[in-house]
């Protein structure tokens, strides 16, 4: 398959990048796209096969769900069973925005967009790119993140080309993402509003809208034996290709730790990595060291670590060591996907 890869230019209807990617939608293709957080792999999501055809490119669980994307409320009620007036709150206040949110779906959504579950996942993303695709083909895009599964997800174009050029029909181009994680889930299945995944509407954010809202057990205890009710709960997510350890501690005794490791594995004839803040990348004597941003400015952070993670494939290096990043806002959706990257490899200095 050859992909069609071209810049969003123009978000008129009759814009050639907007009535190619509209007619492939359609027609039950894929197409990835930008999306606020991440580039997502959409296809109609009402079509099963189109669901079917993202998960075969992705090499993903078809238990995994996706996300559907909407552009207006109108199109949420037409999918799902009730809307809590708390969802309603939180869509008021944060849609569109990086936020989804799960419901009792109804007959229009098929399994296969939802992973087997009688729930769906529904998102109404702020990007402009995003919205208009959706406006303009189906009304209804599911997507997850435009990567091969298991690895880092995209926030450049170029980051899709790497993963699934020839492998879907288009790509479109809009250039680095603004937030760089994907987007917080809360589960509205449950008796108290649950989040599923941090992202960059935190915990804070949502209860200072509808009060209480607890974090999934989960997200504090790693177990393979749940059935994922949202994306990256169950499986190993945003791996580079070598070995991830993330190191915590006071800032000196992690910093000598990384060296010493780094230094024993040169003698092996290893190389070695380090992903660091701004304010500490000069401290280390590795042969590849990577910023991941500053801590006083941690969307930064946020938004460069898929792309240092990726950059290291590039790199070729065996072992990657890298600083915790525990900031005070967006820290745990942070953290979240970097421990993902690690298999959960953690050591405490």
């Amino acid at each position: 398959m050859q992909t069609i890869i071209e810049k969003a230019v123009g978000l008129d209807e009759d814009s050639e990048w907007l009535r190619t990617a509209s007619k492939i939608l359609r027609a039950g293709g894929l197409v990835a796209f930008p999306t606020e957080t991440v580039y997502g792999l959409g296809g109609d999501a009402l079509n099963p096969l189109a669901s079917e055809k993202i998960y075969a490119a992705k090499g993903r669980p078809s238990d995994n769900p996706l996300i559907v994307h909407i552009a207006d409320m109108d199109a949420l009620y037409g999918i799902v069973r009730d809307v809590p007036e708390k969802a309603r709150l939180l869509a008021e206040a944060f849609w569109p925005g990086p936020l989804t949110m799960i419901f009792e779906k109804n007959d229009k959504v098929p399994l296969q967009t939802t992973g087997g579950l009688e729930s769906v996942a529904v998102r109404m993303p702020s990007h402009e790119v995003a919205r208009a695709l959706i406006r303009c083909s189906t009304g209804y895009i599911a997507a997850p993140s435009a990567n091969t599964s298991g690895r880092p997800s995209p926030t450049k174009a170029d980051h899709v080309v790497d993963d699934l050029n020839g492998r879907i029909e288009m790509i479109i181009d809009g250039g680095e993402v603004g937030i760089g994680l994907e987007s917080t889930i809360v589960d509205f299945t449950e008796d108290i509003p649950t989040i599923l995944r941090p992202g960059y509407i935190t915990q804070e954010m949502l209860a200072s809208v509808i009060g209480e809202v607890r974090m999934d057990r989960g997200l504090i205890e790693e177990s393979s034996g749940i059935h994922p009710k949202a994306p990256g709960m169950k499986y190993k997510h945003y791996a580079p290709k070598a070995d991830l350890v993330i190191v915590e501690g006071e800032p000196e005794a992690v910093t000598t730790y990384i060296n010493a490791q780094a230094a024993f594995l040169r003698e092996k004839g290893e190389s070695c990595g380090v992903i660091a803040a701004d304010e500490t990348v000069c401290l280390y004597q590795a042969e590849q060291v990577l910023s991941i941003g500053s801590r006083a400015d941690e969307e930064s952070i946020a938004r460069h670590l898929y792309d240092v993670l990726r950059r290291f494939d590039d790199l070729a290096v065996k072992k990657i060591y890298s600083e915790s990043f525990c900031t005070p806002v967006m820290g745990q959706a942070i953290m979240n996907r970097l421990l993902k990257a690690a298999g959960h490899q953690v050591i405490q200095v």
